[in-house]
């Protein structure tokens, strides 16, 4: 029995880590993204000396990240809450469940021993 809980500890684990894999493997895309989204924007002003478009590039690429980084957050902080609520929800139905059926193993318990109480 306890092999079946080690492997299911293992799927999660692995699962984690390739969660985590996929996520790191996205932001390092995003970063990317922006490092190549800044230097095709700062190429437009030509004229900016050397240093400026260096800080322009660097301001570009922050404020993108950071918008990516609040996307993330809030899609982070959503899925939890979606998670939380689906738990909760789980539950209950399971506590109905189980009580709908600890009735019905009562009720015939009941109409299995009631013909022997009313014969004697």
């Amino acid at each position: 029995m306890g092999g079946g809980r080690r492997v299911d500890a293992g799927a999660r684990e692995y699962r984690s880590g390739m969660f985590r894999l996929e996520g790191y493997l996205a932001w390092e895309a995003e970063v990317a993204a922006a490092e190549r989204d800044a230097a095709r924007f700062v190429e437009r002003f030509g004229w900016l000396s050397a240093g400026q478009r260096e800080l322009v590039r660097e301001a570009y690429q922050a404020q993108r990240l950071e918008f990516a980084e609040g996307v993330v957050d809030r899609a982070a902080r959503r899925s939890r809450r979606v998670a939380e609520f689906y738990r909760r929800r789980c539950l209950s139905i399971c506590t109905r469940w189980a009580g709908v059926c600890a009735a019905v193993v009562a009720a015939t318990a009941l109409l299995a021993v009631l013909p022997a109480l009313l014969r004697g």
